[in-house]
C-alpha cells in the first residue's frame, strides 16, 4: 500500500480519536488511555502469574501499564498527535505492514480483573483495533488481587476458574454464580479443568456466533455484556441445540425471547404482583369485548397441571391436587382440568407437554420448583400456552411463578408459640433453604418475640442428610414443636403445624398454616377468563411478573384448633386483621439480626426482594442455616433450582453500627 494511502488511514484513525476525545471530555471521563499503575498503585505486595503467549481479545486491551505516552492515544487507542509527527511514521509503517505482511510479534501485556494493559506494543493494538481485527498475540502475566469478599474479586476468582477449564477470555460474565451456571449447561463442571476439547470448541463456535448474530439485532444498544445475553439464551435453549450453531436459527430464537435480554438488560426486574388483578382495565370495551378469547362448554378453558410426584403419598402435591379439584367445581364446565403425576425425567415432561400441545391446553401448572427449567424450555417451545411454576423469585417473562406470603401465617403462629410456651422455648423446624423461607423462620420469631421477649427459637431442619428433626426435638427437650406444615395424606401422622406433647408423650395439635391451593387457583384461572393475563404483562414492560399472594387474598390463612385458649384466639384473630388490612408487617421498623442490627425502628417494612432473599436470622433464633452440601439430594436439586443465595455463602447484609437510634 503506499505512504499516501496509509497517511489518508491514520488521518481517518485520528479522527476517530479526535471524536473519542471529545465524546470522553464531554461525559467528564478521563480523555486518554488508562493506565494500571494509576488504578492500581504499587504493584510489588501482588501476586504475578505468568499466563504466557496466547491469542487475546483486542476488546479486553483498554489501556496501558504506565503513563509513558499515553496521551498519543485516545481512551478507544486511536492516534491523537498529528500525521507529520515520527509518532504517526511510525504508525503508518506499521500498518502497511499489517496490510502486507501481517503483525505476528507479540505484545507484552499485563492482565488484571480480566482486562488487559499493554506494556510494550501500544502502536500495533492500535492499528489492530483501527482495523477491526478480533485478537491479538500477547504477552501474558496476570496480577492477581488479594482474595475476597468484595462481589467483582469474586466474580473474577470465579472467572479464573473458568479460564483454567477453556483458556477462554472473552466470555464476560457479570453475577456470581454464573459462570458456574456455564459450566452446568456446556455439560461441564468448573471445579474440574480442562474440560474436554469438544466442549470448549463447541463453546467457542457456539458464543461466536452468538455474538455476531445479537450485535446484528442491536444488541450493543444494551448495558450488559454479550455473555450475559448468551447465559439468557442458553437458560432458554439447551446449549446442544448450539453444538453446530446456525445463525439463522439463532436469529429466530432471539427474537423470541427478546424479551428475557430486556429483562436481563434492565437489571432482572421483578414485578411482584401482591394482590391479584382480576379485571382488565380498557379504554375500548367494545373492541375488547370483540378480541377478548371467551371460554364455554364447547370450548372450555383446558389446564394441565403437572406434578414430579404422585399425590397419593406427597403432602405438598395433595394440596395442589385438592386445589385442582376445587376449581373444577368452581368453575363447572368452563374450565376442564387434568393432571399428570411421577413425571420426573425431562424426556417424560417433554413427553408431557408435547400431548397437552397437541391435545390444545391452555394453562399448565408445575408445582414444584424443580420443575423450573423443565417449565422454561416448554414456555419457550410453546409460546401459545401460559406456563406457571409454584416458586418465586424468577426473572423470565416466559414463565409466571406463583407462592403464597407464608410468612404472614408463621408470624401468627410465632405469637401463638409464645403465648403458649412455658418454659420460653419454641422448636421450629424448616424444610429446605429455599426463597421465602428464612423470612418464614424470621416472622415466627419476631411474632413470638413480640408476645415474649424470653422466647428462643430452637430452629433445625428436615432436609439434612445426618440429622432427624424428631432427635434434634427429643435432644434439647422441646415440647412445643412447629413442625411440618403440611398433613401426610393416608397416613395417621399428627406431627405437623403447631403442636406439643402431652404428660403422657402424645401430640396434641394446636393450630397450622393453611395453603388455600384451591383459592389460589381460582384467582389465577379468573385472570385468564377475565383476560386480565396479557394486560398485566403489557402493564409491567421488561420486567417478569412473580405472583405472591397473602392473607389479604384469601389464598393464606391460620387454622386454629379447639386447643387453643380463648384469649390467645383473640390475639391471632387480632393480629390477622392487622395483615389483612396492612396495618401491621413483621418486617417494618427495626430489625436485629444474630448479628446485629439489620434495620433501624420507624423504617418502612422490606422490600419483597429483600423479604424473599433474607439470609440473616432473627436475634432469638438459636440454630443456623445449613450449608448445601449438608442437604439431602431432593433438598440440593429444590435449592439449586430455586436459586437461592444462601447456599452459595452470600453474604449477611452491611450490619449497621450501634448508635442510639437503634
Amino acid at each position: 500500500m503506499s505512504i499516501v494511502t496509509a497517511t489518508e488511514e491514520y488521518v481517518k484513525a485520528r479522527k476517530l480519536g479526535t471524536k473519542e476525545y471529545q465524546k470522553a471530555l464531554s461525559e467528564g471521563h478521563y480523555t486518554y488511555l488508562p493506565a494500571l499503575d494509576d488504578l492500581i498503585g504499587s504493584r510489588t505486595t501482588m501476586k504475578e502469574e505468568k499466563v504466557g503467549t496466547k491469542e487475546i481479545p483486542l476488546d479486553y486491551v483498554v489501556g496501558t501499564v504506565t503513563k509513558g505516552r499515553q496521551d498519543a492515544f485516545a481512551r478507544n487507542f486511536m492516534p491523537m498527535l498529528a500525521p507529520d509527527t515520527e509518532f504517526a511514521s511510525k504508525w503508518i509503517s506499521l500498518y502497511n505492514y499489517q496490510t502486507e505482511e501481517g503483525i505476528t510479534d507479540a505484545i507484552t501485556v499485563l492482565e488484571f480483573m480480566g482486562k488487559f494493559y499493554v506494556i510494550e506494543g501500544n502502536k500495533r493494538v492500535s492499528v489492530l483495533k483501527y482495523l477491526e481485527q478480533p485478537t491479538i498475540l500477547a504477552d501474558v502475566t496476570r496480577i492477581l488481587p488479594e482474595e475476597s469478599d468484595e462481589p467483582e474479586i469474586k466474580l473474577y476468582y470465579e472467572f479464573l476458574k473458568f479460564y483454567k477449564c477453556t483458556s477462554i477470555y472473552n466470555i464476560t460474565l457479570t453475577a456470581g454464580g454464573a459462570y458456574y451456571r456455564l459450566a452446568e449447561y456446556v455439560g461441564e463442571d468448573l471445579e474440574k479443568a480442562p474440560w474436554s476439547e469438544e466442549n470448549i470448541m463447541d463453546l467457542r463456535s457456539a458464543y461466536y456466533t452468538f455474538k455476531t448474530v445479537y450485535y446484528s439485532l442491536g444488541g450493543k444498544n444494551f448495558q450488559i455484556t454479550p455473555g450475559d445475553a448468551f447465559l439468557v439464551y442458553i437458560e432458554m435453549y439447551k446449549f446442544d441445540e448450539l453444538r453446530t450453531p446456525v445463525a439463522d436459527e439463532i436469529k429466530k430464537n432471539l427474537m423470541q425471547i427478546w424479551k428475557e435480554i430486556r429483562i436481563r438488560a434492565y437489571g432482572n426486574q421483578i414485578a411482584f404482583s401482591e394482590e391479584p388483578k382480576l379485571e382488565k382495565k380498557t379504554v375500548l370495551p367494545i373492541i375488547d369485548n370483540i378480541i377478548k378469547k371467551t371460554y364455554s362448554a364447547s370450548r372450555p378453558l383446558k389446564i394441565l397441571f403437572i406434578y414430579d410426584g404422585d399425590p397419593a403419598s406427597s403432602r405438598w402435591i395433595n394440596g395442589h391436587e385438592r386445589g385442582r379439584k376445587e376449581i373444577e367445581d368452581i368453575f363447572g364446565e368452563e374450565v376442564q382440568t387434568s393432571f399428570a403425576a411421577s413425571i420426573v425425567s425431562d424426556e417424560d415432561f417433554d413427553a408431557t407437554v408435547d400431548k397437552a400441545a397437541a391435545d390444545g391446553i391452555d394453562l399448565i401448572f408445575t408445582t414444584s420448583p424443580i420443575q423450573i427449567e423443565n417449565a422454561l424450555h416448554a414456555a419457550v417451545k410453546y409460546p401459545s400456552i401460559k406456563f406457571l411454576n409454584c416458586s418465586i423469585f424468577l426473572s423470565k417473562s416466559a414463565l409466571r411463578t406463583y407462592y403464597g406470603r407464608m410468612y404472614e401465617a408463621k408470624f401468627l403462629l410465632g405469637a401463638m408459640a409464645a403465648s403458649m410456651a412455658e418454659d420460653h422455648r419454641i422448636c421450629y423446624v424448616s424444610n429446605y433453604p429455599i426463597c421465602g423461607a428464612v423470612a418464614n423462620i424470621n416472622a415466627f420469631a419476631i411474632g413470638a418475640q413480640m408476645i415474649d421477649p424470653k422466647a428462643e427459637i430452637y430452629l433445625t431442619w428436615s432436609c439434612l442428610k445426618n440429622e432427624s428433626w424428631m432427635d434434634y426435638m427429643n435432644e434439647n427437650g422441646l415440647k412445643l414443636i412447629s413442625g411440618p406444615d403440611l398433613v401426610r395424606p393416608k397416613k395417621d401422622d399428627k406431627a405437623y403445624g403447631l403442636f406439643k406433647f402431652d404428660e403422657n408423650g402424645g401430640i396434641v395439635n394446636i393450630a397450622y398454616p393453611e395453603w388455600k391451593w384451591g383459592k389460589y387457583y381460582e384467582l389465577i384461572v379468573q385472570t385468564v377468563l377475565n383476560d386480565a393475563w396479557d394486560a398485566e404483562a403489557s402493564s409491567n414492560k421488561d420486567t417478569a411478573i412473580n405472583y405472591w399472594w397473602g392473607m389479604s387474598s384469601g389464598v393464606i390463612d391460620v387454622f386454629v384448633g379447639d386447643n387453643v385458649p380463648f384469649g390467645t384466639k383473640k390475639l391471632v384473630s387480632m393480629l390477622r386483621k392487622g395483615i389483612t388490612n396492612d396495618m401491621y408487617n413483621p418486617f417494618e421498623g427495626d430489625l436485629i439480626s444474630q448479628e446485629g442490627p439489620i434495620k433501624r425502628p420507624f423504617t418502612p417494612k422490606l422490600s419483597p426482594e429483600d423479604i424473599v432473599n433474607m439470609s440473616w436470622l432473627n436475634d432469638n433464633v438459636i440454630g443456623r442455616i445449613p450449608d448445601y452440601d449438608e442437604l439431602t439430594d431432593i433438598a440440593q436439586a429444590t435449592v439449586h433450582a430455586n436459586g437461592m443465595a444462601i447456599v452459595t455463602k452470600s453474604t449477611l447484609p452491611e450490619i449497621l453500627e450501634d448508635d442510639e437510634s437503634t
